[in-house]
């Protein structure tokens, strides 16, 4: 895995881990928020891919920084690795979906310190900035959560703009690209799962009447690369217009 800035300002950065080395599990990007000599983890990954994730993570920032991490939902490719790096640090604070609790435990560290996020959301301070917790129920998951940086702009996304990438991809949708060319070819290889993963237009639209409030100039998903500039809104306006939920209507169905 590879180690990319996404944003830098002084003393506070973005990381995105990316580009997994093992294809036999689907391929998910780690991001790591650095302020102040902190750090917080965001969908640390699976246990499978632990040792890249590490191995990169040391090329961004201090694994002593790590004062917690983030968990957007239950998916084994989010939080598996968790008993990994609870032996790492037994007192890294874990905050999750209060509604997953007891099925995350299921991946080990009994004793881990799980901070519970109820469903309207809440915050947290990690080096002195404060990162919102973003209400993002059922996209995919009943009990899910986004994270939104407001000094760097900087939207974490999870599973909603993510997209199946071959190995090797890079970790940006192309950000020079007027005519919309590039962005068109990368989200035919997001549209599958978006309309199967995503059981609700309903919630699709409340997510998008939310975050279409805030500014956002980096919109990072947990697969595949990162919407920046005017990519951004195209997603968002490709997001609104698709219909999901496939399954349900399909004639298989």
């Amino acid at each position: 895995m590879k180690a990319t800035k996404v944003f830098e300002a002084k003393d506070h950065r973005w990381w995105i881990l990316y580009d997994q080395e093992e294809s036999r599990v689907i391929d998910s990007n780690v991001y790591v928020m650095e302020s102040k000599g902190q750090s917080l983890l965001l969908d640390p990954g699976g246990f499978e891919i632990f040792p890249q994730v590490f191995a990169a993570l040391v090329e961004a920032v201090r694994p002593g920084s790590i004062q917690a991490a983030f968990v957007s939902h239950q998916d084994p490719d989010i939080a598996s690795s968790l008993p990994l790096w609870h032996a790492c640090n037994a007192q890294m604070q874990w905050h999750i979906p209060a509604l997953w609790e007891g099925f995350i435990r299921h991946y080990g560290a009994l004793e881990a310190p799980l901070q519970k996020i109820p469903d309207a959301g809440g915050n947290i301070l990690i080096g002195g900035r404060r990162l919102e917790f973003i209400p993002a129920h059922y996209l995919h998951s009943s009990a899910n959560f986004h994270v939104y940086d407001p000094e760097a702009k900087v939207l974490f996304t999870g599973d909603v703009g993510a997209a199946l990438l071959p190995p090797g991809h890079g970790a940006w949708v192309d950000r020079h690209d007027p005519d919309g060319k590039s962005f068109a070819a990368h989200i035919e290889k997001a549209r599958y799962f978006h309309q199967r993963w995503m059981p609700s237009n309903r919630a699709k639209n409340d997510w998008i009447e939310r975050v279409s409030k805030l500014e956002i100039d980096y919109l990072c998903p947990q697969h595949g690369a990162i919407y920046s500039g005017p990519q951004v809104k195209r997603f968002l306006d490709w997001f609104a217009a698709l219909p999901v939920g496939s399954a349900l209507t399909s004639e298989e169905a």
